[in-house]
């Protein structure tokens, strides 16, 4: 049987993310964002209404998102859905659904205008990122160079 478990959102982060290192060494970044959606009533009243959901990135996209995102800015971000389920100390069973970002774009334009070429992070790794923020954009003779290698 086919399943497909993909997640599209884009939202405000509702705290600043969350950086820490896994005992592999690997990082980890914990953020929720908030999704808000306006819609009208049968009676033709305007609502509005909040979805809060919580993520988790690991790797170099953990750590580019806890290094360009703070409380409040928008993010477009792709993933799956993931169930928590512990038991707590109380002996409840609890559950939690959240999301495991595969990828993530900037959405709003209040990047510094150093960054302001670094639009997309799939997997890139932090140095590739921090290396394009600090570099300019590419003249126009190297691209006029890779003309010249097109066979057609």
């Amino acid at each position: 049987m086919a399943s497909l478990n993909r997640v599209l959102l884009i939202g405000n982060l509702t705290r600043d993310p969350d950086v820490r290192m896994m005992s592999n060494g690997r990082p980890v970044c914990n953020f929720g964002i908030a999704l808000n959606r306006s819609y009208k009533d049968a009676e033709g009243n305007r609502k509005d209404e909040t979805t809060f959901v919580e993520v988790e990135s690991f790797g170099p996209r953990a750590e580019a998102v806890g290094r360009f995102f703070t409380k409040g800015r928008s993010i477009f971000i792709e993933g799956r859905l993931k169930l928590d389920q512990w038991e707590s100390k109380e002996g409840e069973k609890r559950s939690a659904l959240r999301v495991v970002l595969d990828s993530f774009e900037f959405v709003d334009s209040k990047q510094d205008a150093s960054s302001s070429n670094v639009r997309s992070v799939d997997s890139v790794p932090p140095q590739v990122i921090e290396d394009s923020k600090n570099s300019s954009l590419p003249d126009k003779n190297k691209e006029d160079d890779l003309d010249d290698d097109v066979p057609f």
